[in-house]
């Protein structure tokens, strides 16, 4: 029988600043630390506890999800949900979880918190930790003094090596092993690219809107970002030439733009690399989740039909398994490497080499393949759930765009202001990010951005959407 948990649950503190699901959450994690809930100890369904305490069942799901995604509670299907058997009460103790910001508009872009739809993140709950764990123990098992040297900085050779391989399978790009240097993420692989190929004053072309960490990172380096307009086919490269014919690279999204999610298409990728090779240019080709397509088999990168050596490729770790492994890579053209050997060997300081050897072997062993599959599966029916559920809530308050790929959906609103809908929604501990802080010149559209990802059923999605539509 599942344990009644209302003794110790009274109803929430309407006059507290916390949200409602997050002082369940709270509340649960003390009743796990005090020992009043057990490892192995069923508990009840959100159903049952919503009921209870007068709120929402989207609101205790909410709680649950969040609980189940750092490992706290397991779902055991029709047979309910249960304190995880192995964990240990202490560990409760512990709080991962932190506000975004004291200001609900400071946006990090990479924030240290698990809110619903919180962008960048994969499904947490969905990882093969089970997996992660066996091949991080055999790997501290095995190591030995020659382990525990400086890394290469450019990366661990056998992680290269894999990653080349996979790339080759996988993407369509022919490189060998040396030409992959592993990263400690997105913003140092664009600091890297800067400080090798660019110099103080070089314009880039930047997709608009586009991601802004990226004008951050090149404007900090020195690099004049030059903002070009993107249509449903991506890039608009007659307006990236009228603007700045001799900027001296272009960043782009090609599989998924982000954030509109359209993908680039065919005549603009051969103008974009005609353009490159004409002019010297390089292209960065950021493929940040370019695996996660639903209408048909993931798109060729760019890099693929890279002839004159132009384009450099940059992939991460952190959409495909998790963010905190804080591992990235950049593929160069085969001319460049020496260069940038140089210039890795001055400033890198290396990833971890243990970790790099644990996701080494997660690919060698196929688990890497298997999990990219599996979540490929997964996000559809989750993206599909939580489109349904949001147009259940919200009706023709927003209109939802359903891209043909990517991690999140852009909710875009008639007549209301996003700044001022994500301020409100942050308060209430809902994640979404403003479209207009997205554009970096000319008219703002206004909209919001989620992640699906960890939206793990209709009716969590149709409980968020009820509480969005109250903010709105």
């Amino acid at each position: 029988m599942a344990k009644r948990i209302s003794s110790y649950m009274p109803r929430p503190d309407t006059s507290a600043d916390t949200a409602y699901y997050r002082q369940i959450y709270d509340r649960f994690r003390s009743a796990i630390a005090e020992r009043v809930l057990k490892p192995g100890e069923r508990i009840q369904s959100a159903r049952a506890l919503a009921k209870e305490l007068g709120l929402a069942r989207g609101t205790v799901e909410t709680a649950y999800a969040l609980l189940a995604a750092e490992g706290y509670i397991e779902a055991r299907g029709q047979a309910g949900s249960v304190v995880s058997p192995g964990l240990k009460p202490e560990a409760a103790e512990v709080v991962p979880v932190r506000v975004v910001a004291t200001d609900p508009l400071a946006t990090s872009y990479r924030p240290d918190s698990i809110l619903p739809f919180q962008m960048g993140l994969p499904a947490l709950d969905a990882f093969p930790r089970k997996v992660w764990a066996r091949l991080g123990a055999r790997r501290a098992r095995s190591m030995q003094p020659s382990d525990m040297m400086h890394p290469d900085v450019g990366g661990l050779p056998e992680l290269r090596t894999q990653i080349a391989a996979y790339l080759r399978v996988s993407r369509g790009i022919d490189c060998a092993p040396g030409q992959v240097f592993v990263t400690s993420g997105y913003r140092q692989t664009i600091g890297l690219i800067s400080q090798t190929l660019l110099k103080i004053g070089d314009k880039v072309w930047l997709e608009n809107p586009g991601y802004p960490p990226s004008r951050a990172v090149f404007s900090q380096m020195g690099v004049d970002p030059v903002a070009v307009p993107v249509d449903r086919d991506g890039i608009v490269v007659s307006e990236g030439l009228r603007k700045a014919p001799d900027a001296r690279a272009a960043l782009v999204t090609p599989a998924h733009q982000s954030p509109l999610g359209v993908s680039l298409s065919l005549p603009r990728r051969h103008g974009l690399l005609d353009w490159a090779a004409r002019n010297g240019a390089w292209i960065i080709e950021d493929d940040y989740d370019g695996e996660y397509r639903y209408v048909s088999r993931p798109l060729p990168a760019l890099k693929s039909l890279d002839r004159d050596g132009r384009v450099l490729y940059a992939g991460t770790f952190s959409k495909m398994l998790f963010p905190s492994l804080r591992l990235a890579y950049l593929v160069v053209p085969e001319s460049e490497v020496e260069k940038f050997a140089r210039v890795v060997e001055i400033l890198a300081g290396g990833s971890p080499a243990l970790t790099q050897a644990i996701v080494g072997d997660f690919i060698s062993e196929g688990h890497f393949a298997r999990h990219i599959q599996r979540m490929r599966k997964l996000y559809a029916e989750r993206r599909e759930a939580t489109v349904s559920g949001l147009k259940a809530a919200l009706g023709d308050q927003v209109l939802i765009d359903q891209q043909p790929g990517g991690m999140h959906l852009i909710l875009r609103l008639e007549r209301r202001d996003d700044r001022h809908v994500v301020e409100r929604m942050r308060k209430a501990g809902l994640y979404a990010e403003a479209l207009s802080d997205w554009t970096f010149e000319g008219k703002e559209t206004s909209a919001l951005l989620v992640n699906f990802t960890n939206v793990a059923s209709f009716s969590l999605a149709e409980g968020l959407g009820h509480r969005i539509a109250g903010l709105l």
